[in-house]
């Protein structure tokens, strides 16, 4: 069996490429802390100076004047206190720094990995837990490395330079101090391990939240036509408590780190105390060695509490460490190929020998099916729904892989191409359309982003799309909201045609684009679609017979398998499926 990596391995593995930045960030950390522990042993000085006067530290050096020893001490003091502050100004701005382009190059990685995964991945998953990944959980990232890491250093720091300076001034008190330390440190990582699966709970229930949100943002009309308004406040209340409940076991328990460790801060602090004490009454420890130890004391050990808190930032980033790593360690079933092709190199001749598909193991779409499309062609393809029409499609697009059989173009198998290549060479309009939150000029100009204002209207006014939108109240600047939405639907499908056309593709895809046409609109389409499919591969899918009536061949689907080929003639004259269908739409 595999072992595991551990989450903070993998976010390291992931952060070399920051090594430099990092290890400055680092050195500024310890530089800083070096500096913040000084005041305890400058006071220490001080109360030799006044005490021991000549004999004190720096009267041993040879400066045996009290006040010229304070100007001295004052001295170092200001230079000390400047280059703490000048340091934690540094950790500070470079770890905030570190954090935001990790943060920045996680989110794009992911986004960038993502774009790359099969449909099949995104149809096991809600669209609220991928967002929750890129989202919510690199900001808890980010949240950690902006303070986190630096809380860590700083910590192991002070441990080192107050045990070298205790072992110094007294071996024997530094024993004493000492005992509490390895249990502190025990402590910690026993609530890190019992801490770790209760957030991984908690991003687990924040994502199923974040889901339910964003299903319901996106069927806010039918929650209101349907009147479930107090349905769906209810779920969400549910799915909010869970995650309530969730970070309320979790705080339960990191809450009380913070009381058990102050007992065993107050051993240390007694154990100073009261051994010190008598190290000072015996004459084997100087007061102002003694002022030292009792001010680090308070410095090494209360900084030991906030373990507790950083522990849940580390606890909470590790969660979110699993998840936002394995999403980009999950593999891309869908390899692209090496082969480059233009648009401009395409004929457009496709063949489709002997594929079979299926979505759930032993549920088959498609059956051994095979098909030859000359190039600059046109044909359609009838069937009921579910007869496997639009899978067919997205199999020549790679969405899906082909498990058995081959599609090739120009005698090419399409997994030899390059993926982007051979979409760029594909013009599609689905039955779903989907526009993005943008103007009416946008949306169009997706098919084709280099595209000039006249080729976009000039491709507007071939889709029957034109004149509509010079109604809208900004014309082509007309924002149409997100998804489209305050568009009508054959509005939508216009201006999706219209992208199309403009992409200019050897090979262009219909799936249903006239469905939500009226009688009008659409014979004024046909029209143009004469022209645009003229010489272009083109493959229509229609339940709307008239759509595909004048195609070169027709192609009849049922329970995938073809089981009617021919034009719209001879498929009438043969009596079957196709002139069933034909009568229904005719009202015969």
């Amino acid at each position: 069996m595999k072992r595991s990596i551990h989450p903070l391995w993998r976010l390291l593995r992931y952060g070399q490429k920051y090594g430099s930045i990092i290890n400055q960030a680092i050195a500024c950390s310890v530089l800083n802390k070096f500096f913040d522990l000084a005041p305890p042993v400058l006071i220490g000085w001080a109360v030799d100076i006044l005490i021991e006067k000549e004999r004190s530290f720096l009267g041993r050096l040879g400066i045996t004047d009290v006040v010229l020893q304070l100007v001295i001490l004052s001295f170092v003091s200001a230079i000390i206190w400047g280059l703490e502050s000048l340091f934690e100004y540094a950790y500070a701005r470079l770890w905030r720094n570190v954090a935001q382009s990790m943060q920045h190059d996680l989110r794009i990685d992911a986004y960038t990995h993502l774009q790359e995964m099969e449909l099949a991945f995104f149809e096991e998953r809600s669209t609220g837990e991928l967002m929750s990944i890129l989202s919510d959980d690199i900001n808890q990232l980010e949240r950690f490395l902006d303070g986190g890491a630096n809380e860590i250093l700083q910590v192991s720091t002070t441990v080192l330079l107050i045990g070298a300076v205790f072992i110094y001034l007294s071996p024997v008190i530094a024993v004493w101090s000492a005992i509490p330390i390895p249990f502190i440190l025990w402590g910690s990582i026993k609530f890190q391990s019992f801490l770790a699966p209760l957030y991984a709970d908690v991003r687990e229930k924040v994502s199923a939240l974040n889901s339910q949100l964003s299903n319901n943002l996106s069927g806010i009309v039918t929650i209101k036509a349907f009147t479930r308004e107090d349905f769906e406040i209810d779920r969400i209340t549910k799915e909010s408590d869970r995650y309530r409940e969730s970070n309320r076991r979790a705080i339960k328990y990191s809450a009380a780190f913070v009381p058990l460790i102050r007992i065993l801060v107050f051993v240390g602090f007694i154990t100073i105390l009261f051994f010190g004490g008598l190290e000072v009454y015996g004459d084997r420890l100087s007061v102002g060695n003694y002022s030292v130890m009792v001010f680090l004391t308070q410095r090494l050990l209360w900084p030991l509490t906030r373990l507790g808190e950083t522990l849940d930032h580390y606890q909470r980033a590790m969660a979110s460490t699993v998840r936002v790593m394995n999403l980009l360690d999950t593999p891309i079933a869908v390899v692209s190929g090496d082969k480059p092709i233009l648009p401009e190199q395409i004929r457009g001749e496709v063949s489709i020998t002997n594929v079979s598909f299926q979505y759930k193991e032993g549920i088959p779409v498609l059956k051994n099916l095979s098909l030859h499309i000359p190039a600059g062609q046109t044909i359609g393809i009838v069937g009921a729904t579910g007869s496997g029409k639009s899978t067919l499609v997205k199999l020549l697009l790679r969405l899906y892989e082909v498990p058995s059989g081959e599609i090739t173009i120009d005698g090419i198998s399409i997994r030899d191409f390059n993926l982007r290549n051979l979409r760029r060479c594909i013009g599609w309009v689905s039955q779903d359309i989907f526009l993005f939150h943008g103007t009416v000029l946008e949306n169009i100009a997706y098919g084709r982003l280099s595209a000039s204002r006249e080729e976009i209207i000039a491709s507007a006014k071939i889709a029957e799309a034109h004149d509509f939108i010079l109604q809208l109240p900004h014309g082509y600047d007309t924002i149409v909201g997100e998804r489209g939405q305050k568009l009508s639907g054959g509005q939508k499908q216009r201006i999706a045609i219209a992208r199309a056309i403009l992409r200019n593709p050897p090979i262009l895809i219909l799936d249903e684009a006239t469905s939500a046409l009226d009688n009008e609109t659409e014979l004024a389409i046909q029209n143009s679609l004469r022209k645009i499919t003229n010489n272009r591969t083109t493959i229509a899918i229609a339940h709307r017979l008239s759509t595909i009536r004048h195609a070169d061949c027709i192609y009849v689907m049922d329970q995938g398998e073809i089981v009617e080929t021919g034009t719209h003639e001879e498929l009438l004259a043969q009596n079957g499926i196709y002139r069933n269908l034909w009568d229904l739409q005719v009202g015969n």
